[in-house]
């Protein structure tokens, strides 16, 4: 039973899992044959999607559910309850990692828990598949990759793309030559997060436990229960970097992994970074409605709801060590919204999700080419990381690279929050720190509550 003693007790004793796996005790974990057995963590609607699709992968066995709102797990299982019957319940996951003889985990949870969770559960030598973003700073995101390196666990972060075979073969062309050399590349010019404004306490939803509120609010400040905190905190600094649609870490995080995937950058990032215009509210679209479209609009039928929005951005170039200019200008609709757009001296290919462009178009006419998926998107993903699982191998999203693309975006909203027009500030991709600006360093780092501190 869950007492808000035991409940608050295990929410302040962050530093350690409640027990090791069978894999970090040194005994082995699932073989060739055998199935994985996987505890979901976090049941919001991003769960319900992840796990629709999990429960059609033969060698994934979900065992059971953890969310801190207990009506969750209610809501999870009722929609999923021809296949969840044998499905234990768990209020604090660790309790779950604890009491269940788990081989991996499921992690979806808002992105300012993301890395206290994963890293517990990575900590107890679990295998992990971790939604993005996954963590609000690139402090916490090395945190969360030394955590997984230090345990010897698999990692697959939610950025799909990487599991598309189109989408990897047009990469591959990229680095390959087929537009000859690469002189730049060109991907969306994203909005960042909003401050959150103090509004009149609400009454919280019925059905939680005592203290849910608290585990819930994790690293960020514990502020009156809001709906548009609970229910809206994509939008907010405090717990995302932009986490919603079109925002530099909800859209960006795949886009920018999509030019580390075609530029071959996985282990590294770019070393230039300049704020090419005043960071302020701005339309989504600047285009007029007679303009000329682009090529076959990338597919992207997707971006209607961007017409009259607005959001706070402004146009980033960066630049790689090698030379190659990375220009964050393109609107919400015109471009590869979820990839980009590769120029050449010979040509230019467009990778956006599950589709590709090119000119001339003869450079991705070939009968190597791979067909559309059939399938949901997620399920290469799951399957690759099945396939790690049990292979010991590194999944097509791995954590390190996840960590770096994940500092793109950090990067943008740490160069627009600076606010200094055509300066050109120096990063370090080893190191993971501005060389020429202590200012611009303050505002990559997060300060964690206490009760909260990530697992050492």
């Amino acid at each position: 039973m869950i007492t808000r003693r035991n409940f608050l007790k295990t929410a302040a004793v962050a530093s350690a899992p409640l027990i090791l796996s069978p894999r970090a005790l040194g005994r082995e974990g699932p073989g060739p044959n055998d199935r994985i057995k996987v505890g979901l963590i976090g049941l919001g609607r991003r769960c319900w999607a992840v796990t629709g699709v999990a429960l059609d992968v033969p060698e994934i066995e979900i065992v059971a559910a953890s969310d801190c709102f207990a009506p969750r797990i209610a809501d999870i299982k009722s929609a999923f309850e021809d296949r969840s019957e044998h499905w234990n319940e768990y209020i604090d996951f660790r309790h779950m990692i604890d009491k269940e003889n788990l081989d991996a985990v499921i992690c979806i949870t808002t992105t300012h828990a993301s890395s206290w969770v994963a890293c517990h559960a990575m900590s107890a030598g679990l295998d992990a598949y971790i939604e993005k973003a996954m963590c609000l700073s690139v402090e916490e995101g090395r945190h969360m990759v030394n955590t997984a390196r230090r345990h010897g666990v698999v990692t697959q972060v939610g950025t799909q793309q990487r599991s598309i075979p189109l989408n990897n073969w047009a990469s591959d062309l990229v680095r390959d030559g087929a537009i000859g050399k690469l002189e730049k590349v060109e991907a969306c010019n994203f909005i960042g997060p909003d401050d959150w404004e103090p509004k009149p306490p609400e009454p919280k939803p019925e059905g939680g436990t005592v203290g849910w509120w608290d585990v819930w609010t994790n690293q960020a400040p514990l502020r009156p229960y809001h709906t548009d905190i609970h229910r809206g905190w994509q939008r907010w600094r405090d717990y995302e970097n932009g986490g919603v649609s079109f925002g530099v870490t909800g859209w960006g995080t795949h886009s920018y992994d999509q030019v580390q995937r075609g530029l071959g950058a996985n282990m590294t990032t770019p070393v230039e970074v300049t704020l090419e215009e005043p960071y302020e509210v701005r339309r989504l679209t600047r285009f007029e409605d007679d303009r000329e479209p682009g090529p076959e609009e990338t597919g992207q039928d997707y971006y209607w709801f961007s017409e009259e929005d607005k959001g706070k951005r402004a146009r980033v170039t960066m630049r790689y060590a090698d030379g190659v200019e990375l220009d964050l200008n393109l609107d919400a609709d015109y471009g590869p919204g979820l990839g980009a757009r590769f120029i050449g001296e010979d040509g230019y290919i467009e990778i956006n999700r599950d589709y590709i462009w090119a000119e001339p178009k003869d450079i991705i006419d070939r009968e190597d080419r791979p067909d559309k998926l059939e399938v949901n998107e997620i399920k290469p993903h799951l399957e690759n990381w099945v396939e790690c699982i049990k292979t010991r191998k590194a999944c097509n999203a791995d954590i390190e690279y996840a960590q770096r693309s994940h500092t793109i975006c950090f990067l943008v909203n740490a160069i627009r929050e600076l606010g200094r027009v055509g300066e050109t500030l120096h990063w370090d991709p080893v190191h993971e720190r501005f060389t020429d600006s202590e200012e611009a360093n303050a505002l990559l780092k997060r300060e964690r509550r206490s009760g909260y501190e990530l697992p050492t």
